[in-house]
């Protein structure tokens, strides 16, 4: 019997699970990628799997399919992941009344958190700053993973398990509807998936520029510790990523607190900085990050920018003796227009999924397996 087939051009994360859907959908998938691995933003994050900011229904849902697929594939190939939760800490008392308030509100909508004093905290986070902290909101569904051996991990395991081929180092020029163009050799196939991030504009350009779709560019640090054996023992944020999740908005004291933010911390809201620390095997803790969006950047990360992550990061884990191993800048596609994502079909039998907004390692599984049910049944 003869199968489906399907090229899909992009081996970064929303490449792979499109792949992984259209593979259990029955289609024989090529993958193209033009580096000789994936090296753009699906490496280059917090490989955190973050339910919790993600409003309830469609989006939250789609959240915890895609963090039940990484444990599966975790599980088949033995990769490394940790169910961390994450840890919202308030040292003021209006981001203790928001996560009050959302503590209230995600236990209404079923979600697993709850709310933790500064003592409780400093008896189960012993490396949490403790002065000045009045709580913490904890939830149970974040998930880790080390987005570097992920990425290649989940190829691996399509390629073993999905019977996927992939051409690396091969640069698709042009396509049309069935086929794709590598130079002058043509590629048919039934159905073609562009999941190629910001590199989807070099394909497509005018459907690129009737989108309201920007760029975003990040900042992010890798440290270790002169403690080897140090364990932070979950995801920690500030109260700065309060005003970064859509889910976090219906909390009613929020925008007071933005206000404040605006007013106190403008550097911060300048650059779109909001501090998280992720932490990995090894003993590596992920930093980060900020959020500059425009059409193109400068290929220089700014020393900067990195020192206000930092400085904010010391008022919430005790970093003291931590060195720094890895900096680099991340640069993915945004909408401009609140939508969570983009599927459309610029010509027949062609699609092109993107614009996820650094949502990517959260979304990218369940997104992907509803896309393909509708347009590759």
């Amino acid at each position: 019997m003869s199968h489906k087939t399907a090229i899909v051009v992009g081996a970064g994360i929303v490449g792979l699970a499109t792949t992984r859907a259209l593979s259990l959908a029955g289609y024989k998938v090529i993958v193209i990628e033009k580096s000789e691995k994936a090296i753009g933003a699906s490496i280059r994050n917090f490989g955190m799997v973050w339910p919790i900011g993600q409003p309830e229904g469609l989006l939250f849902n789609r959240a915890m399919r895609s963090r039940q697929v990484w444990k599966d594939i975790s599980d088949s190939t033995g990769m490394w992941y940790n169910e961390s939760g994450s840890m919202h800490l308030a040292y003021q008392e209006d981001e203790w009344l928001v996560l009050q308030e959302l503590a209230e509100l995600f236990q209404q909508e079923g979600r697993s958190v709850f709310l933790l004093g500064s003592s409780t905290i400093a008896a189960r986070f012993p490396h949490v700053q403790q002065k000045g902290l009045l709580g913490g909101l904890f939830s149970n569904t974040e998930l880790i993973v080390d987005p570097r051996e992920a990425i290649k991990t989940t190829a691996a395991y399509l390629e073993s398990f999905l019977d996927v081929q992939f051409l690396y180092k091969t640069q698709v020029s042009n396509v049309e509807s069935g086929a794709v163009y590598i130079a002058d050799k043509k590629l048919q196939a039934d159905q073609v998936w562009v999941c190629s991030g910001q590199d989807f504009e070099t394909l497509f350009p005018s459907v690129f520029s009737s989108l309201p779709i920007t760029r975003c560019k990040l900042q992010m640090m890798r440290f270790t510790s002169s403690d080897a054996g140090m364990k932070i023992g979950t995801s920690v944020c500030g109260g700065l990523s309060l005003i970064h999740y859509k889910s976090f908005a219906k909390a009613a004291g929020l925008q007071k607190l933005e206000d404040r933010y605006k007013a106190e911390m403008s550097e911060y809201i300048k650059y779109g900085i909001h501090v998280m620390v992720a932490e990995k095997k090894h003993g590596e803790f992920t930093v980060g990050d900020s959020h500059e969006y425009g059409h193109s950047f400068e290929p220089f990360d700014s020393a900067y920018i990195n020192e206000l992550i930092f400085s904010y990061l010391k008022k919430m884990v005790d970093c003291s003796g931590w060195q720094l191993i890895h900096s680099w800048h991340g640069i993915y596609p945004k909408m401009q227009n609140n939508a969570t994502e983009i599927c459309l079909s610029p010509v027949k039998d062609v699609f092109i999924l993107n614009g996820l907004g650094g949502a990517g390692m959260t979304l990218s599984f369940g997104l992907a397996e509803e896309m393909v049910k509708q347009f590759a049944p």
